[in-house]
């Protein structure tokens, strides 16, 4: 039989009971009260679309929260905003490099790991202030009517070699990638290409200078080009390839070499629903939702149970598949940082060159 428990146990027991309430009584006076909508910044058109049918429609009936979206992705803009202690934005997009940029700047918010659960991730997209949303790699698109039976060139090496692989060519107008795509042309394994030899990589750029007849600046131009037959070989994003490919154009992609990025999303410092921002924000790591985008635009989300809920036939089209991820290499993010600006001045300056 337990022993009777007296009233003054009882009142010396009291505040080690309360103590150990506590947590849980100040974790539900955390939550704030429900806004009637919070604000989502993308880059717009059928990004914000299908956000708008996959994201943004679970997160509104989990939460009974309207998802407000507006575009375009400005890093200026964002910096402003937390400057001035009101951010309008709860959640960002934060285009290429930028979100090294704004971490360092302390223009966002840390991620709440205990609402985000990124367990699914690879170590390289678990930033402490940064959700990888999706990823995208630059990969050599190319004619399959012009290189028919698996004929083309497999990598960059090869897209330097013209005498085996003749026809008009384009790069894209821009240090980031095609620095890199030079130094495996010329030899270099994908884990040595940083540090960049900027001197190497530009030697070996002016070999192939006379063959790029097209230097794009826009997503759209490398598949137009290609789909125009402008030019039978081209560097470009995965995704305009993939929405190609998928209508039967005759239009494929190389993914041997390409180069990984991610698309980043995060919470502006400051932002009155910096709570709803996360919650937010786990909505986007969910398997079966990234699926929905990775399905139509062709830009995998990085859980790496995504895959599974994507149609079989469509793998081979994606830049993390089994069987393409290993043949491609990231970013380096820190180095473009520390060294893009010197890059672009020495790319202006070769672009000049006659």
């Amino acid at each position: 039989m337990p022993a009777p428990i007296h009233r003054r146990t009882l009142l010396l027991a009291a505040p080690a009971m309360a103590t150990l309430a506590m947590p849980g009584i100040l974790r539900a006076q955390t939550v704030p009260p429900k806004p009637d909508r919070i604000v989502v910044n993308a880059s717009g058109g059928a990004m914000n679309n299908i956000f708008r049918r996959s994201y943004f429609a679970a997160f509104e009936r989990r939460h009974g929260i309207r998802v407000v979206d507006t575009s375009p992705v400005d890093f200026g803009k964002l910096r402003a905003m937390v400057d001035s202690g009101n951010p309008e934005w709860t959640v960002t997009e934060i285009g290429g490099q930028d979100a090294m940029r704004a971490k360092e700047l302390n223009l966002l918010e840390p991620l709440d790991l205990s609402v985000i659960d990124r367990s699914e991730y690879p170590e390289n997209a678990r930033d402490s202030h940064v959700l990888a949303a999706s990823a995208y790699t630059t990969a050599l698109g190319y004619r399959t009517d012009v290189f028919p039976n698996n004929s083309h060139p497999k990598g960059w090496a090869e897209f330097w070699d013209v005498r085996r692989f003749p026809g008009p060519r384009s790069l894209r107008n821009h240090p980031a990638d095609n620095l890199e795509f030079a130094l495996l042309a010329d030899g270099v394994p994908m884990d040595r290409i940083y540090p960049i030899d900027m001197d190497r990589a530009f030697r070996k750029l002016d070999e192939i200078r006379p063959h790029i007849t097209v230097w794009w600046s826009t997503g759209a131009q490398p598949a137009q080009l290609l789909t125009d037959r402008e030019v039978v070989l081209a560097s470009g994003w995965n995704g305009r390839f993939y929405e190609l490919t998928r209508r039967g154009a005759p239009i494929a992609t190389e993914f041997a070499g390409g180069c990984l990025k991610s698309g980043s999303f995060g919470i502006p410092r400051g932002t009155r629903q910096t709570y709803w921002g996360q919650r937010f924000l786990q909505v986007m790591t969910e398997p079966e939702l990234q699926a929905v985008y990775t399905t139509e635009l062709g830009y995998p989300g990085l859980n790496r149970r995504t895959i599974d809920f994507v149609p079989a036939e469509l793998h081979p089209l994606l830049c993390t598949a089994p069987g393409n991820v290993e043949r491609q290499f990231w970013l380096d993010v820190p180095w473009w940082t520390a060294n893009a600006a010197a890059a672009q001045e020495r790319w202006n300056r070769w672009m000049l060159r006659r």
